[in-house]
């Protein structure tokens, strides 16, 4: 009896000892993601039309990575908030990085991108082609909704600027929130989506537990 119980307490203790090793202590979520149904009134409310071209688009039409004072920029700030740690101020080179798209640890910056929830061109042929050069940069630098998230590089070139009918986050349980930020930042900005498009969004949100 006593060598089952002795058994069974190293039993738990490995078990923890692993969640403590293996489990992220940052959320790794940008703020203002809303909840299942908030995301599908939102989503329902925005206006259903074909894609615009890409003619006249260029990255530097959305000025970014702007100065946030005290000698760090929007990546930067990103990098801070979204990290399990960090060793440096800014400008940000190391600390712990759980990239939520694909379940990977970084501990190096140079393995972080900062990607744009909804993509630079996908704003420009959602409605953004119309925005002044300020209000543009307003959008790229956006840190007060959930635009801007600290993911790993392989998984950002993976996207591209692709929408959510034909790319989501490979990591499964990371679906649903992905939706939801998609919805509030289209929501927030005032931007239109296609047909395919809303149809997986209202898939991968109808899936989600709240």
């Amino acid at each position: 009896m006593f060598k089952k119980c002795i058994s069974s307490l190293f039993a738990i203790i490995l078990v923890a000892t692993t969640l403590h090793f293996t489990t992220p202590t940052a959320s790794a979520l940008p703020p203002g993601i809303p909840s299942k149904s908030m995301a599908l009134s939102k989503l329902n409310a925005l206006t259903v039309k074909n894609e615009g071209s890409m003619t006249g688009y260029s990255r530097d039409l959305f000025p970014h990575w702007s100065s946030q004072g005290n000698g760090c920029n929007t990546r930067h700030i990103v990098l801070k908030r979204d990290a399990d740690s960090v060793v440096d101020e800014c400008p940000v080179t190391t600390g712990k990085w759980y990239s939520y798209y694909d379940g990977i640890t970084f501990t190096s910056a140079s393995d972080i991108n900062i990607d744009h929830v909804v993509p630079l061109a996908e704003a420009w042929r959602s409605g953004a082609s119309s925005w002044t050069t300020t209000k543009r940069q307003s959008f790229a630098n956006d840190l007060n909704g959930p635009q801007l998230i600290a993911v790993s590089a392989s998984s950002n070139r993976s996207k591209g600027d692709q929408d959510p009918s034909t790319w989501q986050p490979p990591r499964t349980g990371a679906r649903c929130a992905y939706a939801k930020m998609w919805v509030e930042t289209k929501s927030r900005w005032g931007l239109s989506l296609q047909s395919t498009e809303k149809t997986a969004l209202q898939t991968a949100i109808n899936a989600c537990v709240y």
